[in-house]
């Protein structure tokens, strides 16, 4: 630290103001300057009053001189940019810009301060200004207040929060503008009592703000001003401590030496720098206690972080007066934080502080109390939380063992197994730390020994100790991988490993035990995979990374150093422990990491020769299929061509599989001899050979010892004689497929004849064959493993094999048959969709343990998987699939991926036959229903709902885009109609289809269609729909009134009969004290064009469903002459009676027709009368809306509504023309029917209604709207109505987004409405507003 200069303030600061010239402006305003002298001196008696605010220089605030504008200096001529514009741009230093603001302040503080303000308050993406005016006569928080108002609400965002590139580093520019603002102060203008009292005066009342712009730009700014304060304050203590000692010295001089003056000066010095720092003290206080205080636990957390960043700084800076208990419970406290980002601020600011072994004692209380949540942070659900809890246990760790118990410690220790890798490295780190860091004393001595005396050795056992202790011994390359980048040296002391193993213990020294051993080969085998692949375990990693050319160099050495020790130790171990399983099959994995050049440059060939040997009699030792395919992989990994000991390898490896082939075709002769029961001892060799030619097979081409004979026999004679072992069966169908894969491979890497390929085609044939009949085999083990290798067999030889140009494979394609499609459908149901409890076929016959359960699930979710790969590539019907899909909700926690998986990729193939999968899975659950219940079940029942269940379900997986899966949706309502009719009753035509309860599932699905297809899907169910169908009301018919409703709603064609009006009388009235909405309602794109419709008839759906006859030919009633409704015509006003001379006697039909129409024909006089009385009612205060124009919306007046009437017929018709209206008039009740409104008595409508005639006929005479009633303009500009209603009158009022942004009274019946803003027309079918030159 820099400290104070020893001279008198006073004279620093008159020099600085009336000497120092730092701009062109101190010499061309001159006259200015003069007015300013005295200004920045550290006079505490400088502070003014508000009264005084404004009488400073150039006349209280005024620009001063001519090169000052707005309080800016100009430099040549230019104005300088603004404070904000600069930190924006982060290009200018820093230091030059305060200084040219200091100087500003020099000149006029009032006009600097001003500058300052409006930093802030642009910094907070404000677009106010504070003028002069308001700094001089307005308090800060009436400042903030106005600045409020001006505050810009249409975006969100400011400059803390703006994306780009000019805003990437603004936080740093401001941060540092702020710091390097008070390093220049310090020294004089911070103690004025003026600049500094203004600006946290300022950023208190900003941080207080409801505007969180305000909020968090006023905090960051108060925090780092603070954290600049406490490093003034440092300096301070430090300068005074120094000029304490100077007095100290001076003053124990003797007398004669002693200079009283220097004494006198260092007094006042000190008395000096005493003041400031009360003084920085008291600035520091305010703004903790008026912002932080505050501020930590504000509502945003990126507020509450900073906060607790900066005061991490500050106890770490200043630790004297900041660590302590009062400031670190703030930080204790919010270590409880719900956000992730504030408890990863608590963590990091403690590190800090526990990485500092000079400040443990302060931190000792705190420790004790809040150790317990550091720990639980351990376990944090964001893993950058729990990795930073670890790191600071680590440092805590360090500083004191004592304080972390043991419980403690293996809270930490199990996170090396987690599959985040910072967690586990983290973890590992603090593992290493309290086990393997420290050394003995009596190590020293033995640094340089090697082998089982180096001092690895411990450490070696103490880390198998641990993992054996932590009993997760699946998981030693999770272990390794954790403690890889702090314990390298440790982990690659392969060498300390191996004399471990091989040599004898030392005196006293205890020897490994049989777990521990085979716990260190683990070890050891991790470690050379980590070392040789230089990439974490599956799971720990996004991929293999690219590595630096250093990393190559360490695997090369790595790699060399491995060939090296264990060409020759390899062959030791394995011959010591050859009859153990687990160790040789982890011993026989590390070949594959030699590299095999080092058996001939090292001359080490004598030692493979001893590999082979080993690994021979260990073949002839073992039938553990582990060890054995252990075996073979490293037999493969020797026999590569690239090195010169292929031939020395192949030698051994053709000398083994020819004695194993000898062997195995004398022992099945012998087997398989007639008349002669076998025994357990021949089963025992043949099985035993059996697995060793099977292990082989896997990764060796055998296909010269001509394998498929002898396994066909074998295999042939099981199924004729039904006494096979399964074991047997199990392996020879699996060295039989290896055979057929072997030479499918032959043959497409190599030109064949046709002889290869019909011999190939017959053995894939039969061997299909005979998996089907094992397919019934009383095992399950051969049973699934038939079911495996089937489903890969014909996977393989699918299609798909003539992909990438082999069309000369095509002769092997096999499609199986529907019996064999069948056959495998049935397994999956029989062995795969169980109870977990009725899987009684685990290894070990412990279905309680719950490894065994996950086993079994695990072998079912594979079997399971491996179908649906054959319907997903289409190699069995697609429709076997509705098997699969029906299960989907019964057994979604075991198969619920899979199975929607396939759902997606069949959907991909073919979207028309996935959906009629879909339905038949749904028809296939209601059949399993009504055989359980029969028809009369209770469709409250769970069985029911869960069938709807499934298919609402199936509903959501077509997604939102409605015209990608449109044909597959009318498919399957096509289907789904179809099936609910199928059955008809038996006991006529008056009891409901068997099947009718269908429609209520097939429900689920008509929101997916689109408008015009809910029309054509109506249309389709009328055709299956009888006369009495559409009478009946009774329970059993709920489910066609159902989803008749339901493709009724939102429709396109307005199909709802008269009849519905009438048997739904009741419409909703508003109440006129309710004011309507006025917010904006944004519709799905999907029912957009359908929301003006649907709102009417969603309302209908609570109500009588309508009458339909079966395939009514359809009129337009809105074309017809006005007239009144005949008896034989009120039936719906569209289905026209049959000419008398065809009808026979009056029918039930007839009779149920003509009391309907006389119901209709009462009902529409008395609503005539009803509108009649109404509309008297109603001219009064439509007289009066007229004449107020465009005040229809004020909160005091009630809407009006009021009808427009066409002016001729001619014009209705064009109006219709090219319209979608395909049958009926929208279907309100029959008062509001446009056929009985145009009836109403001329008298009705007074002169002063809203248009007469002549101003319709200008409206209809608009060319655009004559365009509109063609259909020119698109139906997608309809826009969505936030509400509507029906009055009693027969007209419609609603609120509609018409010609503005806010909604405005709409008023009118179902063609025209008449907008009072615009005085416009507005055509509803199409939503387009036309302006009109006419007034009210």
């Amino acid at each position: 630290m820099i400290a104070a200069p020893e001279i008198p303030t006073d004279f620093t600061l008159l020099q600085e103001s009336e000497t120092h010239f730092s701009s062109d402006t101190d010499f061309e305003d001159i006259e200015g300057k003069n007015q300013k002298q005295g200004k920045g001196k550290t006079c505490k008696k400088g502070k003014k009053g508000p009264a005084e605010k404004g009488k400073s220089g150039n006349g209280g605030g005024k620009p001063g001189g001519p090169n000052r504008m707005n309080g800016h200096h100009q430099q040549n001529g230019v104005e300088n940019m603004m404070l904000f514009e600069v930190v924006k741009m982060g290009k200018s230093a820093m230091q030059s810009v305060v200084d040219d603001w200091i100087e500003s302040y020099k000149h006029d503080r009032d006009i600097a301060l001003l500058d300052l303000i409006n930093f802030f308050i642009q910094c907070s993406g404000c677009k106010g200004v504070v003028t002069a005016e308001m700094f001089r006569h307005m308090q800060n928080s009436e400042i903030i207040r106005k600045m409020t108002e001006e505050f810009d609400e249409d975006s969100g965002d400011y400059p803390l929060t703006m994306a780009g590139p000019q805003w990437k580093k603004f936080k740093s520019s401001f941060c540092e503008f702020i710091g390097v603002l008070v390093r220049q102060c310090q020294y004089s203008i911070i103690y004025d009592e003026y600049m500094m009292d203004t600006v946290i005066s300022l950023l208190t009342g900003l941080s207080d703000s409801q505007v969180r712009a305000f909020r968090h730009t006023s905090t960051l700014a108060a925090m780092k001003l603070m954290t600049a304060l406490v490093n003034v304050a440092l300096n301070l203590s430090i300068n005074m401590d120094n000029t304490q000692r100077q007095y100290e010295a001076e003053r124990n001089k003797i007398i004669g030496k002693r200079a009283n003056d220097r004494l006198e000066l260092l007094l006042q010095k000190r008395k000096e720098l005493q003041e400031n720092q009360d003084e920085i003290e008291n600035m520091m206080n305010a703004i903790f206690k008026g912002v932080f205080v505050h501020r930590y636990r504000d509502a945003i957390a990126e507020i509450r972080a900073i906060c607790i960043e900066e005061i991490g700084i500050w106890m770490k800076m200043y630790s004297d007066a900041f660590l302590n208990d009062s400031y670190l419970k703030y930080v204790g406290w919010t270590m409880h934080d719900k956000q992730g980002e504030v408890r990863l601020k608590c963590l990091t600011a403690l590190q800090g502080l526990y990485y500092n072994k000079e400040l443990n004692s302060k931190l000792e209380l705190f420790t004790s109390r809040f150790k317990d949540r550091i720990v639980s942070m351990t376990l944090d659900k964001e893993y950058d939380v729990a990795v930073q809890a670890i790191k600071l246990l680590t440092l805590v760790l360090q500083s004191s063992e004592e304080v972390l118990t043991a419980e403690d410690c293996e809270n930490v220790y199990h996170l090396v197994y987690s599959a985040h890798r910072p967690v586990a490295v983290a973890a590992g780190e603090f593992l290493y730390k309290k086990l393997f860091s420290r050394r003995d004393p009596e190590d020293d001595g033995i640094l340089k020994r090697r082998g089982r005396q180096s001092p690895n050795a411990n450490l070696v056992k103490t880390l198998v100790f641990f993992f054996l202790e932590s009993e997760l011994h699946e998981h030693a390359a999770y272990l390794v991988d954790s403690m890889w980048d702090c314990a390298t040296d440790l982990l690659k002391d392969w060498e300390c490993m191996n004399s471990l193993l091989l040599e004898e213990p030392l005196n006293g020294e205890e020897p490994l035990t049989d777990r521990q051993e085979s716990a260190l080969i683990e070890i050891m085998l991790c470690t050379i995979r980590q070392a040789a692949e230089c990439h974490p375990p599956v799971g720990r990693g996004t991929g293999k990374r690219v590595l630096t050319a250093k990393e190559k160099k360490t695997q090369l050495d790595d790699r060399t150093k491995i060939t090296e020790l264990f060409a020759v130790a390899l062959p030791q171990l394995l011959a010591k422990y050859s009859v153990d399983a687990e160790k040789v099959t982890n011993l026989l994995q590390l070949p594959q990491y030699f590299d095999l050049e080092i058996y001939t440059t090292g001359r080490l060939e004598k030692h493979l020769d001893a590999l082979l040997r080993q690994i021979r009699d260990i073949v002839e030792k073992h039938t553990d299929i582990d060890v054995l395919e252990a075996c073979s992989k490293t037999y493969h990994a020797l026999c590569n061509e690239e090195f010169t000991i292929f031939n020395r390898v192949d030698i051994a490896r053709s000398q083994l599989i020819d004695e194993l082939a000898d062997k195995f075709n004398r022992l099945l002769e012998d087997f398989l001899q007639e008349g002669e029961e076998p025994d357990e001892d021949d089963a025992y060799q043949v099985l035993s050979t059996l697995k060793r030619i099977t292990a082989f097979h896997n990764a060796h081409d055998l296909s010269r010892w001509d394998l498929f004979g002898c396994n066909y026999k074998l295999l042939k004679t099981g199924i004729e004689n039904g006494d096979m072992p399964e074991q047997i069966v199990i392996h020879a169908l699996q060295c039989t497929h290896y055979v057929i894969l072997w030479q499918l491979a032959k043959i497409t890497e190599s030109s064949s004849t046709k002889e290869d390929l019909l011999r190939l085609k017959k053995q894939m044939r039969v061997f299909c064959q005979i998996c089907q009949h094992y397919l019934t085999n009383v095992n399950t083990a051969v049973k699934e493993q038939a079911f495996t290798i089937l489903c890969d067999v014909l996977m393989i030889f699918s299609h798909q094999i003539m992909t990438g140009g082999r069309d000369m494979l095509e002769p092997l394609v096999y499609t199986p048959d529907s019996s064999l499609q069948s056959e495998l459908l049935s397994f999956i149901l029989d062995h795969v969709f169980i109870d977990q409890d009725d899987d009684n076929n685990s290894a070990d016959g412990q279905q309680d343990d719950e490894a065994s359960k996950i086993e079994a699930l695990h072998k079912r979710r594979n079997l399971l998987a491996a179908f649906c790969k054959l319907i997903v590539y289409t190699v069995v019907e697609m429709n076997t699939a509705a098997d699969i899909f029906k299960q989907y909700m019964k057994y979604y926690n075991d198969y619920g991926d899979i199975i929607k998986e396939t759902m997606s990729k069949t959907r991909q193939i073919d979207k028309i036959q996935c959906a009629k999968t879909l339905i038949l899975s749904l028809q296939q659950l209601f059949n399993e229903m009504i055989q359980e219940n029969g028809y009369n079940f209770d469709r409250s029942s769970p069985t029911f709902s869960g069938i709807k269940e499934l298919a609402r379900r199936f509903a959501l997986t077509f997604g939102l885009d409605q015209l990608k899966t449109r044909e597959a949706i009318a498919m399957l309502h096509k289907d789904g109609i179809e099936f609910a009719f199928k059955e008809p009753n038996p006991q006529g035509e008056s009891h409901p289809p068997l099947n009718l309860a269908f429609l209520d599932i097939l429900s689920e699905f008509s929101s997916k269609l689109l408008r015009q297809d809910k029309r054509t899907v109506y249309v389709y169910l009328e055709k299956f729909m009888t006369f009495q169908m559409s009478l009946r009301r009774e329970d059993v018919w709920l489910p066609l009134m159902s989803y008749r409703n339901s493709l009724l709603a939102g429709g396109d064609d307005d199909t709802m009969s008269v009849i519905s009006g009438i048997s739904s009388r009741g419409s909703t009235v508003r109440n006129k004290k309710t004011k309507p909405a006025t917010g904006k309602r944004k519709v799905p794109e999907a029912e957009e064009s359908s929301s003006s419709d649907s709102m009417w008839l969603n309302r209908e759906q609570t109500m009588h469903t309508p009458v339909m006859m079966q395939t009514p030919q359809l009129t337009s009633t809105i074309m017809r002459e006005p007239k009144r409704l005949r008896p034989e015509e009120s039936y719906m006003g569209v289905y026209p009676m049959q000419p008398e001379h065809h009808q026979a006697p009056l029918d039930y039909n007839t009779q149920v027709t003509w009391m309907l129409a006389q119901r209709q024909q009462e009902e529409a006089a008395r609503q005539q009368e009803r509108a009649a009385m109404n509309y008297v009612k109603l001219r009064t205060n439509l007289q009066h809306a007229i004449r107020r124009g465009t005040s229809l919306m004020e909160d005091d007046e009630e809407p009006i509504v009021e009808d427009v009437m066409m002016s001729s017929e001619g014009r209705i018709e064009d109006l219709n023309e090219g319209m979608d209206f395909d049958t009926m008039d929208i279907d309100l009740p029959p008062s509001k029917n446009r056929r009985e409104r145009m009836e109403l008595k001329p008298d009705f409508f007074d002169p002063a209604s809203i248009m007469d005639e002549s101003l319709v006929q200008n409206y209809t005479g608009n060319n655009k709207l004559q365009q509109a009633s063609r259909g020119q303009y698109n139906k997608a500009s309809w826009e969505s109505w936030t509400a509507w209603w029906n009055l009693e009158d027969g007209y419609v009022f609603f609120l509609q987004y018409c010609c503005s942004v806010e909604p405005v009274l709409v008023v009118g019946e179902r063609s025209l409405k008449y907008c009072f803003k615009c005085k416009s027309i507005y055509f509803v079918p199409v939503g387009l507003c036309f302006s009109s030159n006419e007034s009210d």
